[in-house]
């Protein structure tokens, strides 16, 4: 259903043109925890886990459908910007892909910024994949058919990891699931895509919040031209996973998101990329009653399956 004026209305209003990010993180992590928080439901099982990365450990919480045999895993990277969100509030999200994939998840609590800025979420993600493409989730976690996934920043973090796996070499990615992902350095007036302007102001995410998500996660001037930062600085994007990508209409990330995967292809990569109409950004978040929901849940599990929607 396309977004009447009565909605376009809400919306302008709930989009907090004059916060500043920088002032009100801890207040958002405070908000996400109260609200964002969702109990599983019962037929999902979960247990929490610590993986160790360099001199500290990252808290790992699984999901599994209870009475099923899972047909594989998806170590999943949760969005907020770099800067908010974590394993509680992701509750609903992997139960929910849990359920309808018939995996094992694996959700990560890597470290936020602006405490620990770039490139310290990017090395827990990675070491937690490393962990578990190298056999550390054991039977719980299987290897084959493991799958990356994440949305809004967390799909960054699951490129960039699958970017650091191959130059480093210590583990390679079959397939990856990027939920509308951030892959550019620049946003907003700086931003040559046409969904930062169309959506950029009126839409819950906008541009003003994405450059100050941005501000706080980013701390050396150097870092804004690293590939493992922004993926599509990447000069060279062969020898990539089989990716999925589903970008929402009305996001100032839609366009960047969509060019990653005309880049992936272009490097030879397999590739599908799906727009929802109508879609916001974070919709992923939403009751899994939600059309956009579904509709993604259908495109994940056709994807894992081996096949392809248009």
């Amino acid at each position: 259903m396309a977004i009447n004026k009565a909605m376009q209305m809400a919306l302008k209003l709930l989009s907090y043109p004059d916060l500043d990010v920088s002032k009100t993180y801890k207040m958002e992590r405070a908000i996400k925890e109260l609200v964002g928080t969702h109990p599983a439901p019962e037929d999902c099982e979960i247990w929490n886990l610590e993986v160790p990365v360099g001199d500290h450990g990252v808290p790992v919480r699984m999901f599994r459908t209870r009475g099923t045999q899972p047909t594989g895993g998806i170590v999943y990277f949760h969005g907020g910007g770099w800067v908010t969100g974590n394993i509680d509030s992701y509750t609903r999200v992997c139960s929910n892909i849990a359920r309808a994939t018939g995996r094992v998840v694996a959700s990560v609590d890597y470290r936020l910024a602006p405490e620990f800025p770039f490139p310290a979420g990017v090395e827990d993600c990675y070491g937690v994949a490393r962990w578990a493409y190298q056999g550390g989730g054991g039977a719980d976690l299987p290897v084959d058919g493991l799958t990356l996934m994440g949305d809004s920043a967390g799909g960054n973090l699951a490129a960039v990891t699958a970017l650091l796996a191959r130059d480093r070499g210590e583990f390679s990615v079959p397939q990856q699931i990027l939920l509308y992902p951030a892959t550019a350095n620049r946003h907003g007036a700086a931003s040559p895509y046409p969904s930062a302007e169309e959506n950029g102001t009126d839409y819950l995410l906008t541009n003003r919040r994405i450059e100050e998500y941005l501000e706080l996660y980013i701390q050396r001037e150097e870092d804004w031209n690293s590939p493992y930062f922004a993926p599509l600085l990447a000069e060279d994007l062969s020898r990539q996973p089989r990716t999925l990508i589903i970008t929402a209409e009305y996001d100032p990330l839609r366009d960047e998101g969509e060019d990653y995967g005309r880049r992936l292809t272009q490097a030879g990569n397999l590739v599908e990329v799906h727009r929802l109409a109508d879609a916001l950004h974070g919709f992923i978040s939403l009751p899994q009653r939600f059309e956009h929901v579904q509709k993604t849940m259908a495109l994940v599990r056709a994807f894992l399956e081996g096949g392809a929607q248009a």
